[in-house]
């Protein structure tokens, strides 16, 4: 069994759906602290300037210390409308806005409360769309005691798998210098990296931005095309 263990990212961009592609089971990562100004609440599109912007759920001040499972969003604002007002620039020229504008629509229905939930439904929503698998569990809903287990970061990734009896572990490239291949061929677990290609494709603009979200990827391919562009990755 391959698993992929990764925080909650707002629809992240394509490398993410790789490794989600990639694996068997994915564990879903809330029970670690949350940051703000990373991937969980806010994501990167287009704007109408040649440029990009940030989309963004407004969350609830915390303690520095909250863990992503207990971060919750704002319900006094209607930051639903705001993002999709904020994508009105693909309009024109994006050809599947509309399809793409009903996928976030229908996420937003549902009115999540916390940022987790909100971010596995849109993975769901995604994936679905797309045509992936997504078996999922969340870190936060299972009885995984790991605490007593964790000397260095790495070890959680190493913890988890061992509880799923996992043969194989995919981490993404950037983790290649940080995680000790070693260990994990003693708990026989191989670890493999893997790197998408993030290929280009037409933003209808004179020079391609990459790694934006997976919103901007589908307003421009259809589903079958983007999963080529998912599948466009290799093991490091």
């Amino acid at each position: 069994m391959k698993i992929g263990i990764m925080q909650p990212y707002l629809f992240p961009y394509i490398g993410y759906f790789s490794l989600i592609r990639a694996t068997d089971i994915w564990v879903v990562f809330d029970g670690v602290q949350f940051i703000r100004h990373g991937w969980i609440e806010r994501n990167r599109v287009l704007n109408s300037n040649n440029g990009w912007q940030y989309i963004k759920v407004p969350l609830v001040k915390t303690s520095r210390k909250n863990l992503i499972k207990d971060t919750y969003i704002r319900s006094d604002e209607n930051w639903e409308s705001k993002i999709l007002a904020q994508l009105t620039c693909y309009k024109k020229k994006a050809p599947y806005y509309k399809q793409v504008i009903q996928l976030l629509e229908q996420v937003f229905d549902e009115k999540k409360s916390n940022i987790t939930s909100l971010n596995v439904l849109a993975l769901k929503k995604v994936c679905k769309y797309i045509g992936i698998s997504f078996n999922y569990n969340i870190y936060s809903e299972t009885k995984m005691n790991l605490s007593d287990q964790i000397k260095v970061p790495g070890d959680w990734a190493l913890q988890i798998s061992k509880y799923y009896n996992a043969k194989v572990y995919i981490n993404p490239y950037g983790g290649i210098d940080i995680f000790n291949k070693e260990i994990y061929r003693k708990e026989e677990i191989d670890i493999k990296f893997l790197k998408n290609d993030l290929k280009s494709y037409d933003q209808k603009r004179s020079y391609f931005e990459p790694g934006l979200s997976i919103i901007d990827v589908l307003m421009f391919n259809a589903p079958e095309e983007a999963l080529n562009l998912i599948e466009s990755y290799k093991f490091c």
